[in-house]
């Protein structure tokens, strides 16, 4: 694909959230969801493989299901109501469709099963782009219209979609799966405080964006698509793999490092709700994501694949990926712990 024609297509992805996050109006973030869906089916299918095309058909398919869905659930509350406005209460049958349609959006269980799929067709950087920058237009509206949509129901989906998303990457030796499962898991925990504390969901996303970021071009720079991948990345370079171990960990939400405050936050909150059971469930599962980032951590710094080659080491050449981009959200990913107070002012 051309540069130009990228760089058109990007611009399109980025205005159809933009458009989505901005609006009060119904149609309007409507318009916003189908420009940002049709933008990244190019991209989906930049690669003239048969496996991308079938990712690209079934994130179209899903996605304008799910479009529809909103669009059918927006008329039919407009119908009732004679308000097209998002920040109204939303009629029974509306907000039931909203919310499935929501789900679909994000890929919360149990309609996760297209994300993997997809994520597994794609490149390496049309994958981040999905787990990344696609979630924050249906967030958006979950922001917006969480008054309205049923607080159980998210409370449900969200401890549904922790145990899928722990259960469900256990078994990968794809990166990039490991990586839609992790992103399944995050948002079910998104999705549990979505109705509880808005500001604390917001927080949550950003801090999920910015690690999973620091995750993905790790390996976009390393050239990991497998576990077994991930085993030469030190011959690469010393410092990349240091950082991927402490990006991972910090992802898996452990104490010293960032991860963990999303998870303290929401776990305190949900205590003080009552909600003893469900955090339990969701903190057991927490482990088993924890347990396939430390499987990842593992391969990437203290073990070597056994090799036909007599070499260890891959050659270095210049890297075609500019890795001062890293650094921010590594940086952040890995110690903003101690700055929790302020960000809770």
């Amino acid at each position: 694909m051309s540069p130009t024609i990228y760089m058109i297509i990007l611009s399109s992805l980025a205005t159809g959230t933009i458009i989505t996050m901005t609006s009060h109006h119904w149609l309007m973030a409507w318009v916003g969801l189908e420009l940002n869906t049709l933008a990244i089916i190019p991209i989906i299918s930049t690669m003239h493989h048969p496996r991308s095309t079938e990712a690209a058909t079934k994130y179209f398919l899903t996605q304008a299901a799910a479009s529809a869905l909103i669009l059918f659930s927006s008329m039919t509350n407009a119908w009732n109501t004679g308000s097209w406005d998002i920040t109204q209460p939303l009629t029974s049958p509306s907000y039931i469709l909203l919310t499935m349609a929501l789900a679909m959006k994000l890929g919360l269980a149990p309609l996760h099963f297209w994300l993997p799929e997809v994520i597994q067709g794609s490149t390496m950087t049309t994958a981040f782009i999905i787990t990344t920058w696609q979630k924050i237009a249906p967030m958006s509206l979950i922001f917006l219209t969480m008054n309205n949509l049923s607080t159980s129901v998210f409370l449900l989906m969200g401890l549904l979609s922790s145990l899928v998303g722990g259960w469900g990457g256990l078994n990968q030796t794809q990166t990039r799966k490991i990586m839609a499962y992790s992103s399944i898991a995050h948002l079910g925990w998104m999705a549990t405080i979505a109705s509880i504390m808005t500001n604390i969901l917001i927080m949550n996303l950003l801090i999920y964006l910015i690690m999973t970021t620091s995750v993905f071009l790790s390996l976009i720079i390393s050239k990991s698509k497998t576990i077994q991948d991930t085993t030469s990345t030190w011959t690469l370079s010393p410092t990349l793999t240091i950082i991927m171990l402490l990006s991972l960990l910090s992802l898996g939400g452990l104490p010293p490092l960032t991860g963990f405050i999303p998870k303290w936050l929401i776990m305190e909150e949900l205590i003080l709700q009552n909600f003893n059971l469900l955090i339990s469930m969701m903190a057991a599962s927490s482990l088993l994501s924890l347990f396939f980032y430390l499987r990842l951590t593992y391969t990437t710094t203290l073990t070597l694949s056994p090799n036909t080659t007599q070499t260890k080491f891959k050659w270095r050449f210049h890297p075609n990926t500019r890795t001062m981009f890293i650094t921010a959200p590594a940086t952040i990913s890995i110690f903003l712990l101690p700055m929790t107070p302020l960000i809770l002012l």
